[in-house]
């Protein structure tokens, strides 16, 4: 809870040392993220050809692409694709039919030679250059009857151009050439059909020849007909046994599981980081400038606020790479720890900011950072005022619905997440709104005292009727200590009106003058009717002193009793700098009506003049309650010049300039003032002192309640 919630105008040290602080804050908060940016833990293989020295198990159910299993299947479709071959090119075929009609002419020549013997015929037979023959195949070429050698000619022709109208690939050249006696007509002799057969294979030449570009186009169809291929791994299953070597199918498994992250230019994250941080930064400048917390001028409070945020980040950023760890991490905690101490409304902003730096660059970035963000919100909105343990229970309960909340939203439908993981979150979940309410059941009440704050439980306990103090109060001053409770009311009622803190006000209220107690005989509320005013026979200044002294009275006691700080702040600053004005008067008068020859500060309070809503509203109440029961006003019109008065003698004096009260609020705190006391000073009936019949009591019998003196 903010002890002082309200707008201040920070010194210029003041401000020095906040843009100081909020500077090393956010350095540490860069720090924090570019040194917890998800890498691999050590157990876990983070490159190819490493070799894992453990189990590593699936730490949540997952359904992804494959890129190195697709690619895979894609090289095997690719590789069983057969080189591709341009069609047969006739041109070939035409040019070796051309060949083969020249060779066989030149042999008719040869045949035809009548000047030619044997062995010449023969040597000009071998000197051919497209056609090798051999002794015997030239003999019997040379000896075969025209008739047949006409007819022996055209066959060749004819093989060799059904043999060249196929396609005819260089590494089934040989191939093709033994198939061509099968080619040769049946009603040629055997030996003849040889004689074809090897006139045509001699021009038999690759007429289909290997095509870059078409096996290329015919490999990039077989890569694109392969489906994507997709890989699952169940919560547990073994992804890699100890002592395996670690492929690129492995590392794809351990990112896509969020073990380990891909391998990226460091510089981009931390660019990132730096301008998360920068934004963060000047957020929270823009909000302390526009918005001015009381604590702004508060240094230990700046302190404590910036420790708890770099504490809960730092917590928050070691766990981010675990399962089910970041989900357990109660880092709503620090939101509820700051709505507690100084306020709801920098509880919801700075929470903002670290929900945001917790779930940076983590894998599961978007329903973490949400988890965190709504559960600390929620938390913050439900837990109040903080005024009892249910409250705290109720916010506990917020973190655990909404964080379970978004991971349904968040986590369940897009992350394959299956029921047992789910069962594991939400019991996390739960864990989260324990583990945070404790710690700030915890650290509400240590850090309070460190920083002098107080606590709305602090506030409800101390303000107990058996609390040792108050007991003490009631048994040595009960008049006071009755004027105290009216006080309380009346203040309590208008601190509700103008929307400053009113159980702040209340129990301040109770304890601002328990400092009567020590000398509760000065005090004509103390006095029994009848018995010898102390003061009667004392000097004025001698009674102001003994009446004044019931400030530092009132201050010891609270150490004595270890009251917050800002309870003895009511002590100090409910008469702030006013004078004693009866005792002053009698001494101006004792002085012969000369004001010269007293001296007024030995009947002033020493302050100081109230400094916040709450001290003022006790000002005000404690002057009208007081003047309202000496006074008795007897209607509704005296009692508003009454409270008016008071506030005009308050403001006149200059005991209000130091606290934010708008002219508005004086308006509103009046009209509370006067429904307050209007109920509590109504007229009464006057009851009949005997019924009917019955006999009057003399006067002399009849209790009577003495009047205390006003």
């Amino acid at each position: 809870m903010d002890s002082n919630p309200r707008r201040v105008k920070p010194t210029q040290r003041a401000a020095l040392w906040a843009i100081v602080l909020l500077m090393a804050v956010s350095l540490a908060a860069f720090l924090a993220l570019i040194l917890t940016l998800p890498s691999p833990p050590d157990s876990i293989p983070a490159q190819v050809g490493e070799v894992a020295r453990q189990d590593i198990q699936a730490p949540n159910t997952v359904e992804y692409v494959s890129q190195i299993l697709t690619e895979q299947a894609r090289q095997t479709a690719e590789n069983q694709v057969a080189p591709v071959y341009a069609p047969a090119d006739p041109s070939v075929a035409r040019v070796q039919i051309e060949h083969l009609r020249s060779a066989l002419q030149y042999i008719t020549v040869v045949r035809n030679d009548a000047y030619a013997g044997p062995e010449q015929k023969l040597a000009d037979l071998s000197a051919m250059q497209d056609l090798h023959l051999d002794d015997e195949t030239a003999n019997a070429l040379l000896g075969l009857p025209q008739n047949r050698w006409d007819i022996l000619q055209q066959e060749t022709l004819s093989v060799l151009e059904q043999v060249m109208r196929s396609s005819i690939r260089q590494d089934a050249l040989e191939t093709v050439r033994r198939s061509i006696p099968t080619l040769v007509s049946l009603a040629l002799s055997e030996d003849q059909a040889g004689l074809v057969a090897d006139l045509a294979s001699a021009f038999v030449l690759p007429n289909s020849f290997f095509s870059p570009e078409l096996t290329d186009l015919a490999r990039q169809a077989a890569r694109e007909a392969v489906e994507p291929v997709t890989q699952s791994f169940i919560q547990g299953e073994t992804i890699l046994q100890s002592g395996e070597v670690v492929t690129d199918f492995h590392i794809e498994a351990l990112t896509e599981l969020g073990l380990i992250q891909p391998q990226e230019n460091p510089q981009n994250g931390y660019l990132g980081a730096g301008a998360l941080s920068l934004v963060a930064a000047g957020f929270v400048w823009m909000y302390f400038l526009r918005r001015r917390p009381a604590m702004l001028n508060n240094l230990r409070s700046l302190v404590i606020i910036a420790l708890l945020f770099l504490a809960f980040l730092a917590g928050s950023r070691l766990l981010v790479n675990r399962s089910v760890m970041p989900y357990i991490y109660p880092l709503p905690a620090f939101g509820l720890l700051l709505g507690v101490l100084f306020g709801q409304e920098l509880g919801l902003v700075l929470s903002l900011i670290l929900a945001v730096l917790a779930g940076y660059g983590v894998s599961n970035s978007l329903d973490l950072t949400l988890f965190y963000l709504f559960s600390a919100l929620t938390s913050v909105l439900a837990l109040g005022r903080a005024r009892r343990v249910a409250h705290f229970f109720r916010a506990g309960m917020a973190i655990a619905v909404t964080g379970f909340a978004m991971i349904l939203a968040y986590r369940w439908p897009f992350a394959s997440t299956d029921l047992r993981a789910l069962v594991e979150l939400g019991a996390a979940a739960i864990f989260n709104g324990i583990a945070a309410t404790s710690i700030t059941l915890l650290l509400q009440y240590l850090l309070a005292q460190f920083l002098g704050l107080v606590t709305p439980l602090q506030l409800l306990e101390i303000s107990r009727p058996d609390f040792p103090l108050l007991q003490f109060f009631l048994r040595n001053a009960p008049g006071t200590y009755q004027h105290s409770l009216q006080v309380a009311n009346l203040a309590e009622q208008a601190a509700e009106r103008i929307g400053a803190d009113p159980l702040l006000t209340r129990v301040g209220a109770l304890f601002h003058d328990v400092g009567k107690a020590a000398n509760a005989s000065f005090f004509i509320e103390n006095q029994v009717p009848g018995s010898i005013n102390t003061h009667d026979d004392i000097q004025p200044a001698d009674s102001a002193a003994a009446i004044i002294r019931h400030v530092t009275d009132g201050v010891e006691l609270a150490r004595k009793h270890r009251l917050p700080g800002r309870i003895t702040d009511f002590m100090l600053e409910h008469h702030g700098s006013l004078i004693t004005r009866y005792q002053y008067r009698k001494a101006v008068d004792l002085a012969g009506g000369d004001p010269s020859k007293v001296d007024l500060d030995q009947f002033r309070y020493p302050g100081p003049t109230p400094r916040s809503r709450e001290t003022a509203l006790l000002m005000l109440a404690d002057g009208v309650e007081a003047r309202a029961r000496a006074e008795q006003p007897k209607d509704e019109d005296e009692l508003r010049v009454l409270i008016r008065n008071v506030i005009e003698i308050a403001q006149r004096e200059g005991q209000l300039d130091y606290a934010p009260l708008t002219l508005r609020d004086l308006h509103t705190v009046t009209e509370s003032f006067v429904t307050t006391l209007r109920n509590t000073y109504h007229p009464r009936i006057q009851y009949p002192k005997s019924l009917p019949g019955e006999s009057k009591p003399a006067a002399e019998d009849v209790p009577t309640i003495p009047n205390l003196p006003k």
